[in-house]
């Protein structure tokens, strides 16, 4: 039991540096340090930089959370800790 829970914990982790290493370069590398480069190109009529900065961070965090819930659901299931 001790090693399902370590590796339960260990994947928990592994799974939220992910999600939020893509929240970090979403939000501060597009959004911020790569805003010059990306408003060379448009979105919907906005300057991507601009777009990333103001919407897509956004988004991004939004989409994020859902993928953190279906992964959480199916190592939960994996593991039997799932509510049912």
């Amino acid at each position: 039991m001790a090693d399902s829970n370590k590796v339960y914990w260990k994947r928990n982790i592994r799974y939220l540096a992910l999600l939020l290493t893509i929240w970090f370069v979403v939000s501060y590398g597009f959004g911020i340090l790569l805003a010059d480069e990306l408003n060379n190109f448009r979105l919907a009529g906005f300057k991507l930089g601009f777009w990333f900065a103001q919407q897509g961070a956004i988004y991004v965090f939004v989409i994020l959370i859902f993928v953190y819930v279906r992964l959480m659901n199916r190592l939960d299931a994996a593991h039997d800790v799932d509510e049912k």
